[in-house]
């Protein structure tokens, strides 16, 4: 016989507020405690009681996917090792679908690679986010927060590759190259070409957590990597949560990025190389010192003969939680492009824009400094809180030490000219710069209420 709970449910919450209503005052702060599910059922954040996939419903995948394949939000789909989403091929995953990275370091580690020519349509929606994470992660379907794991869990499986065909500047003058982890005779790690517009697919409402995966000596996975990826490819309100290395990475390519939040990651936040030119727009990252983060922003420019790549980045708020070891920002390496309405927020450690000099530390070099002076490189309309002047905004600094004892080492960084820091002050204060007590410009973040980690945590108060 078939017992019916919900008469029984609804005796209990009645009960349990004519209690709380003539004793004393409950000091009850759950506001999901006085919900009970029926057995079988778990309980969401947001207080509903939701049915999670059964023990049949696990799906491993690993190797190559060589038709096409939907991946549906009633199973869980574990990647085994690298899932490559070859040429030709298309991967759909539904909204609501939650995908689980096997742990794993080296060549057995967790990715989901889309490579050149093929497609991931990962079509989330607000309600319904598509989540990267752990296999050790309890979360199911139609829940946003982890039931067992925080921001300090990284590096617990890899990340999501996604590989195009789009213009890179790769060293000596390449422009296809190997992306990271992959070795050279795995012809799927391959990125770029001269396709501007090529597509990769669409990628919307994607949580990527607890990733970065050491595959190398010092060398993890970041949570997303866009290698060579072209603007034909539709990517819009993305997020990555609690990585080891950097959030989101792009080396080259020209996708445009639209909503974007990365918090808590042991390395830099948004990660900029070789020649990227596409556009990002609105943007949040959310650094703190208990997780160890690097740089808030980490920009490079061209590695090779491409060079005429110019990034931009508008709407832009950076968030140091504590006042910990991390930066502002890395401009460095020919870094050229703009940073407009750009908000930084708590933080004690300054944006760094790099000189670069002769071997003899006499003859200045083309590097961010140069860029910025030249106005190939721009910070604009934008804001630092806090109590500080605008002389303290940034610091240039030397790309080279200088052999001060004649033994063919470096000993101490090349002394910079005088009008360096002043000239890069003067600049800021022109450009619409200015220090503010608290921040009123920078990203709109309700975009990302609802259904990213990051707002469910209260990051973004």
């Amino acid at each position: 016989m078939k017992l019916n709970f919900f008469p029984f449910v609804t005796f209990i919450l009645a009960l349990s507020f004519f209690i709380t209503s003539c004793g004393e005052e409950s000091d009850l702060v759950d506001p999901c405690a006085l919900v009970i599910c029926a057995e079988g059922q778990v309980l969401t954040a947001d207080c509903n009681c939701i049915t999670p996939a059964g023990e049949n419903s696990s799906i491993t995948k690993s190797g190559f996917i060589n038709t096409n394949e939907i991946w549906t939000s009633n199973n869980t789909y574990n990647l085994l090792g690298k899932v490559v989403v070859p040429e030709g091929t298309t991967l759909t995953i539904e909204a609501g679908t939650i995908i689980k990275g096997n742990e794993g370091v080296g060549t057995l580690a967790s990715s989901l690679i889309i490579a050149q020519g093929g497609k991931l349509i990962a079509n989330g929606t607000a309600d319904q986010p598509i989540i990267f994470t752990s296999t050790l992660d309890n979360i199911v379907s139609g829940q946003i927060l982890s039931p067992n794991l925080v921001e300090a869990d990284n590096q617990l499986w890899g990340g999501l590759i996604i590989l195009g065909r789009a213009p890179i500047s790769a060293a000596d003058g390449d422009n296809i190259a190997q992306i990271e982890g992959i070795p050279a005779d795995d012809t799927y790690g391959r990125y770029g070409g001269d396709d501007p517009a090529d597509n990769s697919g669409i990628i919307k409402y994607v949580s990527v957590r607890h990733g970065g995966a050491l595959i190398g000596a010092d060398n993890e996975i970041n949570g997303i990597t866009f290698g060579g990826v072209g603007n034909g490819t539709v990517v819009e309100n993305i997020e990555v949560v609690a990585n080891k290395d950097d959030g989101v990475e792009f080396f080259g390519g020209t996708v445009n990025v639209t909503n974007l939040v990365v918090a808590n990651g042991e390395d830099d936040g948004i990660d900029i190389d070789q020649n990227y030119s596409g556009t990002i727009d609105n943007a949040i990252v959310v650094q703190s010192g208990a997780t160890a983060g690097d740089n808030a922003l980490e920009i490079d420019g061209p590695e090779g003969s491409l060079t005429n790549g110019l990034f931009t980045i508008n709407n832009l708020t950076l968030i140091d939680e504590d006042g910990g070891s991390d930066t502002g920002g890395d401009l460095k390496s020919k870094a050229q492009g703009t940073i407009n309405n750009a908000s930084w927020r708590g933080f004690t450690d300054n944006v760094k824009i790099r000189a670069s000099f002769s071997a003899d530390c006499i003859e200045g070099n083309n590097d961010a400094y140069s860029n910025y002076i030249e106005g190939t490189l721009k910070i604009t309309n934008s804001e630092w809180v806090g109590d500080a002047s605008i002389a303290d905004w940034t610091t240039v600094y030397s790309d080279r030490d200088a052999d001060t004892d004649g033994d063919g080492e470096g000993d101490a960084p090349c002394d910079l000219p005088t009008d360096y820091q002043s000239n890069v002050n003067e600049l800021l204060n022109s450009d619409g710069n200015q220090i503010s007590t608290v921040g009123t410009i920078g990203a709109d973040a309700s975009v990302f209420q609802g259904w990213s980690w990051t707002h469910s945590n209260g990051k973004l108060n």
